[in-house]
């Protein structure tokens, strides 16, 4: 005789009851009323959003340079507190603002001044110049003048226009400050709360995760800094060697335009090379030269040693990221795009990005 298996019987599931159903309908009802509602308030408070987040940011790229000054023993006491040493770091930008307004700033308006009085009468010698030069009169060049003396007045009236903007946003930078000073104060027990809202594992990887961030975005921010301000004062002392007009300012601009690659550069040292060929072809080609050179030195030494530690942002990265916050909150937003962009990358690099085995 043959044994016959019986197979079981399958599982019946358990009919949930009507009233459990309905209460689950409603519970999903109420979570995405809840989440819409919330979505709305958060558009309607997206401006006081951004400045907790700007607050917020910069407290983060502060932080390092705060526990630097609490580390620091004088003569062997005890560790500085935090609010002397926030009082200290405040005290500093506070003196490196007033020295940049007391001591930059007056020559770079004065060259600018005299840029905007000297424009109308250089325009008719570089619009003779580039006459001489093939396809002048298919590039339009007799109508530069006024394009030029157009432009020049439509800047004007755009900054004039922009003026009550302008003093709007003061009272936004004060708050953002208030808020800095107390993110950097008392961040750290908010931070903790935030950690509270995730599982213990997930939640010891994600502080790993951020204080590396932390940190990685802090040297990106001072290596940019720093290849900003060298490029900036080589270029000022260069122009000023080569007799170029308006070499405070020019140089200015060569510093602050460093933090876009390749293109920024590119921008201000036509620029300056155009100023420059208002004297003479020789000092123009002494520019690019000196541009060369100086892009070169950098690639080669400056940005392998001052960059080595930091987060790595293509060039596309922070382009898109400086268009991007430009457009969604002016200056502001290009101020934290960048910092922005490199939180993000690690964080992408931690939990999207697969990485090949050894």
């Amino acid at each position: 005789m043959h044994l016959i298996r019986r197979r079981s019987p399958l599982p019946i599931s358990t009919p949930i009851p009507p009233e459990q159903a309905r209460g689950a309908v409603r519970g999903h009802i109420l979570f995405t009323i809840a989440v819409l509602l919330a979505l709305a308030l958060a558009w309607r408070l997206r401006e006081v959003l951004a400045l907790i987040y700007v607050s917020a940011l910069f407290a983060v790229v502060l932080m390092p340079a705060v526990n630097g000054i609490m580390s620091f023993r004088f003569l062997r006491a005890h560790p500085i507190p935090r609010p002397l040493a926030i009082l200290v770091l405040l005290s500093a930008v506070f003196f490196a603002i007033v020295l940049f307004f007391v001591v930059a700033l007056p020559p770079v308006i004065r060259n600018l001044h005299q840029f905007a009085a000297d424009l109308p009468a250089r325009i008719p010698p570089i619009v003779a110049r580039l006459k001489r030069l093939p396809l002048a009169d298919r590039l339009g060049v007799d109508n530069l003048a006024q394009r030029a003396e157009d432009a020049l007045s439509a800047t004007a009236a755009y900054l004039f226009a922009s003026f009550p903007n302008w003093m709007a946003n003061l009272f936004n930078l004060i708050t953002a400050f208030v808020l800095c000073v107390y993110f950097m104060l008392e961040g750290e027990h908010a931070y903790r709360w935030l950690l509270s809202l995730f599982p213990l594992e997930r939640r010891l990887r994600l502080d790993a995760t951020l204080r590396a961030a932390e940190l990685r975005v802090s040297k990106w921010l001072f290596g940019q800094a720093t290849l900003m301000l060298i490029l900036g004062l080589a270029s000022t002392l260069v122009f000023g060697l080569l007799h170029v007009r308006y070499f405070i300012l020019l140089g200015v601009l060569m510093g602050l335009m460093n933090c876009i690659p390749i293109a920024g550069g590119v921008i201000t040292i036509l620029l300056v090379a155009m100023v420059a060929a208002l004297d003479s072809w020789t000092k123009m080609a002494a520019v690019f030269i000196f541009y060369i050179v100086y892009v070169n030195v950098e690639s080669a030494f400056l940005t392998p040693r001052i960059m080595r530690h930091s987060v790595n942002l293509m060039g596309l990265t922070v382009l898109i990221a400086l268009i991007a916050g430009t457009r969604l909150a002016g200056i502001v937003g290009a101020l934290v795009a960048v910092p922005t962009a490199a939180l993000i990358a690690v964080l992408l690099d931690e939990y999207l990005v697969q990485k090949d085995l050894p």
